[in-house]
């Protein structure tokens, strides 16, 4: 080889890249990179970006020269994305580094060409601006908002605006949207197509973390998309059947509150549940109108948030487990609404053994989702026969299990029971 070629090998992405890095050929608009932890799912972002806005010398044009680039932050972004040890200014030669631009936080080539950097949790940002590419990192851990919606709006530019996705999966609903598209292609990697470039202790340390063949070690290891869990007691296709649209008219309401153990760590689950009472408790239909969990903060920042759920939907009472809190849980509430309805419960059984029940209402079809209930329904899909396999706890699925006792189980019990003549 030459002198020059020599100096131009490390450069050249086509000669380094595994077969998962590189874009598949054809016409498509989105490009999903399914990796495992350390899969080189990043440095084949970057790599991409580069061969969209580079021209064949560093003055000239490329094919793209505005660019999205989207984390879940804005920080993640801009540390990942742009200055991360595989990130874009990492990646580029000398001659075509970008320029960093903080005030406007936006990398500019010396060809011209711009990539500007969005946080998914301001989907209000991404209205307006136009672009011909978009590179989006980490899409299955982004809140459930419009920021990929606003996204696929904004690339009008050029002949063939295209995006990647870059993601460790789950299942979430908006990855699995964008792959059941027909103008979507994927590549999928595990951890070990990468271990060339990986440090031994991460090796080590991830495959001591992650129990072989366990759902974790497929999704973050060998980057694999799962279905539901294993003996799940919901499914995703019952409830993609009981979706409803426009708000039924109801005449309960009960708004139920999973206060948090602490400040930090686990949000606190609130969820409003009507109930249409046609009929014997039997015959009742209940319908899920609205999650309105909250963060962990102070015990008044999520008291508050309740008693606004209650007062948005008119609800009939608050019902709050108070295993962790006690009296604390209601004078909070108090606090903020001396004279709200209020009803305090004990769990005296485990969360599998509440949530059983309710799933049985939804497999007798009388309990039906109103749209945007993402974050809880994945709470749900992890609750199965051996417990709960996710993350943290399930605050917004528990929430839903006290609405529903409240509403529609426990009536229904005391309609069954046996009569004692004259009472």
């Amino acid at each position: 080889m030459k002198d020059d070629e020599v100096r131009a090998l490390p450069w050249i992405w086509e000669f380094w890249a595994h077969e998962h890095q590189l874009p598949p050929a054809g016409s498509w608009r989105n490009w999903v990179i399914l990796g495992g932890r350390g899969s080189g799912k990043t440095r084949a972002g970057s790599e991409w970006i580069r061969t969209q806005v580079e021209g064949s010398l560093p003055y000239d044009e490329g094919k793209c020269r505005r660019v999205a680039l989207v984390g879940e932050t804005y920080d993640q972004a801009r540390d990942v994305m742009v200055f991360g040890e595989s990130g874009i200014i990492a990646c580029s030669p000398p001659d075509r580094r970008p320029t960093w631009e903080a005030t406007r936080r936006r990398l500019v080539w010396p060809n011209g060409a711009e990539a500007k950097c969005f946080s998914a949790k301001d989907a209000e940002a991404l209205r307006g601006p136009q672009f011909d590419c978009a590179w989006a990192d980490e899409l299955a851990k982004w809140p459930v908002n419009d920021a990929w919606s606003n996204l696929q709006l904004a690339l009008r530019l050029g002949e063939e605006p295209r995006a990647l996705v870059t993601t460790t999966p789950r299942n979430v609903a908006c990855l699995r949207e964008i792959l059941e598209a027909s103008s979507t292609v994927q590549t999928q990697a595990p951890t070990e197509a990468n271990r060339a470039y990986l440090a031994s202790s991460f090796l080590e340390e991830v495959r001591a973390r992650y129990v072989a063949g366990s759902r974790k070690a497929r999704e973050e290891l060998d980057g694999v998309l799962l279905n539901d869990a294993e003996g799940a007691l919901w499914q995703r296709e019952s409830l993609q059947r009981a979706r409803f649209d426009i708000r039924p008219s109801v005449d309960r309401i009960v708004v139920a509150v999973d206060p948090p153990a602490g400040s930090t760590g686990d949000a606190c689950g609130i969820v409003v549940v009507g109930v249409a009472m046609d009929g014997p408790p039997i015959d009742w239909q209940a319908y899920v109108l609205a999650d309105c969990s909250v963060e962990a903060g102070t015990p008044l920042k999520w008291a508050q948030a309740a008693c606004a759920a209650a007062r948005d939907y008119d609800a009939d009472r608050i019902v709050a487990e108070v295993n962790q809190g006690g009296a604390m849980v209601e004078a909070m509430i108090r606090q903020v609404d001396p004279l709200i309805a209020y009803r305090g419960v004990h769990a005296t059984r485990g969360k599998l053994a509440r949530a059983e029940p309710v799933a049985g209402l939804y497999e007798a079809g009388r309990v039906r989702h109103a749209r945007g209930l993402e974050l809880l329904e994945e709470q749900m899909f992890q609750m199965t026969t051996h417990g709960y396999q996710g993350e943290g706890s399930p605050d917004r699925l528990d929430a839903l299990v006290w609405a529903l006792t409240d509403a529609v189980l426990e009536p229904g019990k005391l309609w069954q029971a046996p009569r004692v003549r004259g009472l």
